[in-house]
């Protein structure tokens, strides 16, 4: 089978060539959907053979869908730019295109904060289906938190290896991704007609950290584990407290 790798981004010229490149042993072409970069993303792109396109950003959901509509091929193996494929990945991936079966393909997600690789918190395995046929599926799910949906009856094969995730390179970072989240979620939410609940947004703050701190084990990742549990209780929080303003000024 033939693969057509996507990528959508903005502004990420530190990461666009480690992409890129990783996906080069496995893809037969890779498609770039640029959203109005202002650094050399674009240029990078290019220089490394990759198809480029330009879209203003359409929300996470349409804006890689566009991207999928976009690819030569039906095979899709979707990448955010921030994320690389592990060799051993890379190998599982060139097994997989000998095979004829239409199915979906699974793997797990290794995310990296603040240059230490996070392996409970929640954050691990982190598995997605990122090698799909488009005949079969496309991205779903509630912005910003994207999804690969299937249709029914389709069999999800999990492949060995590691998508490589570089996150947020500082706390700082983190907070101010969490919060621009967190207003998309409740956006999204609200647009989707769901109300915000009984539970106080406070007590949903205080279950996601003792979920992802206690029971996800995030104490085994030291520091990072406590400031990922925390911001992800944060993010919780604002989340439901967004919604409920938007959902009682109705």
């Amino acid at each position: 089978m033939l693969i057509s790798a996507t990528i959508i981004c903005l502004n990420e010229s530190e990461h666009i060539a480690g992409c890129i490149r990783s996906l080069q042993p496995v893809a037969d072409e890779i498609v770039v959907l640029d959203s109005g970069s202002s650094d050399d993303t674009v240029a990078q792109a290019t220089a490394l053979g990759a198809k480029v396109f330009h879209q203003p950003f359409l929300g996470h959901i349409d804006q890689k869908n566009k991207a999928m509509s976009l690819a030569s091929h039906d095979m899709i193996l979707s990448l955010d730019a921030d994320e690389v494929l592990s060799e051993g990945l890379q190998q599982s991936i060139l097994a997989a295109k000998k095979e004829a079966e239409l199915q979906a393909y699974s793997m797990n997600r290794l995310n990296n904060f603040c240059g230490q690789w996070i392996h409970h918190t929640g954050w691990y395995p982190d598995r997605k289906i990122r090698l799909w046929d488009r005949r079969i599926g496309r991205w779903g799910g509630t912005n910003p938190h994207d999804k690969v949906v299937l249709n029914p009856g389709i069999s999800v094969r999990q492949l060995a290896g590691d998508i490589l995730h570089y996150t947020y390179q500082s706390e700082t970072g983190f907070d101010q991704q969490s919060d621009k989240f967190a207003r998309i979620a409740a956006e999204a939410m609200y647009k989707q007609g769901k109300n915000p609940g009984l539970f106080p947004p406070v007590w949903r703050a205080v279950f996601r950290f003792l979920r992802d701190y206690i029971l996800k084990q995030g104490f085994r990742d030291g520091r990072a584990g406590l400031i990922i549990s925390r911001g992800n209780a944060r993010y919780t929080y604002l989340k439901y407290a967004l919604l409920r303003q938007f959902y009682f000024k109705k």
